[in-house]
């Protein structure tokens, strides 16, 4: 099974520009995950689909996904709001006030879990959505099952995208997985960039945004000092591959751009590709 995910949106970054960077670099990682083969089973797109909360964006959002070739499922980050998001997708119902879901995939489940609380940047995960997601691991204790949320529960490094473990959702969030043998792995956002964690003892991967990404600098910061750090950069658009076969969950990262090709698989290098798979036990 394959999974593809993309990020940090922030459509409506440039509310007046028609041709807006940002739906630019969408427009390029959703043409090439549409055409690439295998193609994906399912699209996670992880919160921060737009950036100003508005109606409109959401619209340009909705037809950005359009016409795709296999489904989209949303999440919402600390740039969206609620209300506008499900009159725009009317369809999504909320459960209990919370954008939180089941998705019965083939051999997975995924569980969408809803870490916004409106006017905070950082995540959030309530008693409410604990007893919810608690019922739901409840249910199907030994199907394989993927948490996706957009903010990440580990301390990433980059000190002004920071979780703060001592934040009481993290705590909450950790309560709800520990002792589930099920959960395989937990898909996130928020911080635009690809990071792998091992946290609680289940393995986290975030996505890359297709908005631009943040700077790796991982030096602490002083709110009090501006120190002419880069914040922001225009590396080019990312997502991510979540290819699950059966065993364990396997995450690549790829960037939507001309990629300079040093070698293809032609007759000149079809013995070694010969050699290479012959070491491999037979069926």
């Amino acid at each position: 099974m394959l999974i593809a995910q993309v990020t940090d949106i922030h459509l409506g970054f440039e509310p007046d520009s028609p041709g807006e960077f940002n739906r630019q670099r969408l427009d390029r990682v959703l043409d090439e995950l549409a055409a690439m083969t295998p193609r994906p089973d399912l699209l996670l797109a992880t919160g921060d689909l737009i950036d100003r909360g508005d109606r409109e964006s959401y619209d340009r959002l909705r037809e950005a996904f359009a016409g795709l070739p296999f489904p989209v499922h949303y999440a919402l980050g600390n740039h969206d709001v609620r209300a506008t998001f499900s009159q725009a997708f009317p369809e999504i119902a909320l459960d209990g006030g919370f954008l939180q879901y089941v998705v019965e995939a083939g051999p997975l489940r995924l569980i969408v879990l809803d870490t916004l609380e409106e006017g905070r940047h950082g995540g959030a995960f309530c008693e409410a959505r604990a007893a919810w997601l608690q019922a739901r691991l409840d249910e199907a204790p030994a199907v394989p099952t993927l948490i996706v949320q957009h903010h990440p529960p580990f301390e990433a490094g980059i000190a002004w995208m920071n979780t703060d473990p001592a934040e009481p959702w993290v705590e909450r969030l950790a309560q709800c997985l520990r002792g589930r043998s099920n959960v395989i792995g937990l898909v996130c956002g928020h911080i635009h960039r690809s990071i792998t964690a091992v946290w609680e003892g289940t393995p986290v991967a975030t996505c890359p945004s297709t908005a631009p990404q943040v700077a790796l600098d991982l030096r602490p910061i002083d709110p009090d000092v501006p120190d002419e750090r880069n914040l922001i950069i225009a590396d080019p658009p990312g997502y991510a591959l979540h290819w699950y076969n059966g065993r364990q969950l396997v995450t690549h990262w790829d960037t939507a751009e001309d990629h300079q090709v040093l070698a293809r698989y032609d007759a000149n290098l079809q013995s070694m590709i010969q050699h290479m798979l012959s070491e491999r036990p037979g069926p």
